[in-house]
């Protein structure tokens, strides 16, 4: 009889926002996740502690799979800023990146949210798919121009990062 590989199940995911302890194993999975720009362990254990509101951890049996950090701006707290998402190789394929954008747009903490953003290079198709779809599925309207430059902000040492903005007709968090 052959080995049977195990898939995972969506219904094995869990939702929560980060807590300072979680820090080493975000830091973990986005070093696994490549090409993303890896930040300090440290950059993680804070973003885990300081900005837990507009960050989202998925874990499926206790490990994290999954990794939303953003922040609202702090001159327009209208608009969310997405970080970086990480999907570990163990859980790709169930749609967990747009899952973890729909629960950290609904929270109670996102009410005023009308604006998301974010940066993105020309290349990233994955990262295009998956704002777009985000913007197709709430009504919002998809924008983008180029932010931080090759050869202005980065020695040309990285491709240029467009600035991508979606605006949503109405704020999509579930208030109470």
């Amino acid at each position: 009889m052959k080995d049977m590989i195990e898939t995972p199940r969506a219904d094995a995911l869990t939702f929560r926002k980060p807590a300072p302890e979680d820090g080493s194993a975000v830091w973990a999975l986005i070093r696994a996740c490549k090409p993303l720009d890896e930040n300090s362990m440290y950059c993680n254990l804070i973003q885990c502690d300081h900005f837990a509101d507009t960050c989202i951890l998925a874990e499926m049996d206790g490990a994290a799979v999954g990794w939303i950090s953003g922040y609202l701006l702090p001159d327009a707290t209208d608009t969310l800023f997405v970080w970086q998402v990480a999907v570990s190789t163990d859980a790709r394929g169930l749609g967990l990146a747009s899952e973890m954008l729909d629960r950290l747009l609904s929270r109670e903490d996102m009410a005023g949210v009308r604006r998301l953003q974010t940066t993105i290079t020309r290349d990233n198709d994955a990262s295009w798919s998956l704002f777009r779809s985000l913007a197709e599925r709430h009504g919002g309207q998809l924008s983008d121009e180029p932010h931080f430059k090759k050869h202005d902000h980065f020695d040309g040492e990285h491709a240029t990062e467009y600035m991508v903005t979606i605006r949503f007709p109405a704020p999509l968090a579930r208030v109470a």
